[in-house]
């Protein structure tokens, strides 16, 4: 099969390339590289250096299906600057479905988020509990789901959005390479933390401790980044013509941000400093996954779902791209 992968050179997106050209399939890559890097798009992938605003131009009926991970991702970010997610994320998408119905092409995965969910009323979170995102990130990847579910209506779309919950790890593929995260600036709560015990900063810094959690820091479901790639690769095989499938990824388990740093240090060996500051906008007390509809629809079953090995092979792959 031929796919284009929208995003590609960012963390996630640059996994699941490598996992579908493992799997002998033909890979585009459409990236503007603007928060992505080229150089972590696989080998044997070709890239387009393309917003995916400009995606038309690219999409033609050679390609089986679209995944689609353009866009950006971060909560506290998109509060302060709601504009550039609007655009990036939702117009991004409206693009892309109107590209892919022009060119005939029927399938799409879609990353979703969460986010979508806002502040829960029960944990752990099904599909069908109540959307209500609390930050402007949230709502641009739900108005995206929404867009989705239209399309499927109208045009009978094969689609499947993922509704990840907090990624980590990193994956090594079979050449031994490992493909980890890497972004610039650097929003995620691990790896800022191996810059606090690497030396690379002071300190790390948590964003407030008086929620309604056990410890008063928010809780988080962990799921290791090979196991969510590997979701959409049983996502491409499940979606259905007409059909509008949803599905939350994660492991079932949360994890406050104080036992995230707790396992940080235990894992790198080293004791680094931790202030507390104020919450950050937009953050949920707690998101907590319920993953059943993919375990029974999808067959997917995280293998990897530790929270020490998802910390020791971010680690691995942290210092490999730092030394």
């Amino acid at each position: 099969m031929k796919y284009l992968v929208t995003g590609g050179a960012g963390y996630i997106g640059s996994i699941v390339a490598t996992m579908l050209l493992e799997e002998g399939h033909e890979v585009v890559v459409l990236d503007d590289c603007s928060t992505g890097a080229a150089d972590r798009v696989p080998a044997g992938a070709t890239l387009v250096r393309r917003p995916v605003q400009e995606v038309a131009e690219v999409l033609d009926g050679t390609f089986d299906g679209v995944l689609h991970f353009a866009g950006l991702i971060a909560a506290g970010e998109s509060m302060e600057k709601p504009g550039i997610y609007w655009e990036a994320n939702t117009t991004g998408t409206f693009a892309l479905l109107t590209a892919m119905r022009a060119a005939g092409v029927g399938t799409l995965v879609f990353s979703s988020t969460a986010a979508v969910y806002g502040n829960p009323t029960e944990v752990p979170i099904r599909e069908d509990a109540v959307k209500d995102p609390t930050s402007t990130y949230g709502a641009t990847k739900l108005a995206s789901d929404m867009a989705i579910a239209s399309a499927v209506t109208a045009h009978g779309l094969a689609a499947v959005s993922l509704r990840y919950f907090n990624v980590v790890g990193a994956y090594k593929d079979k050449t031994g390479t490992w493909h980890g995260e890497n972004h610039e600036p650097e929003t995620h709560i691990i790896p800022i933390a191996f810059d606090a015990a690497s030396g690379a900063r002071e300190s790390f810094g948590l964003f407030g401790d008086d929620y309604p959690t056990p410890d008063g820091t928010c809780v988080r479901d962990y799921i290791h980044v090979a196991d969510l790639a590997e979701a959409h690769l049983l996502a491409l095989k499940a979606a259905e013509s007409g059909r509008h499938k949803i599905y939350n990824l994660g492991n079932g388990n949360g994890f406050s941000n104080k036992e995230v740093v707790a396992t940080v240090k235990r894992v790198t060996g080293v004791d680094f400093p931790v202030s507390i500051g104020p919450r950050r906008a937009g953050d949920p007390a707690e998101l907590v996954a319920s993953s059943e509809r993919a375990k029974t629809e999808l067959g997917w079953k995280p293998s990897r779902d530790t929270l020490d090995r998802m910390v020791a092979d971010a680690w691995e792959y942290y210092q490999h791209a730092r030394s």
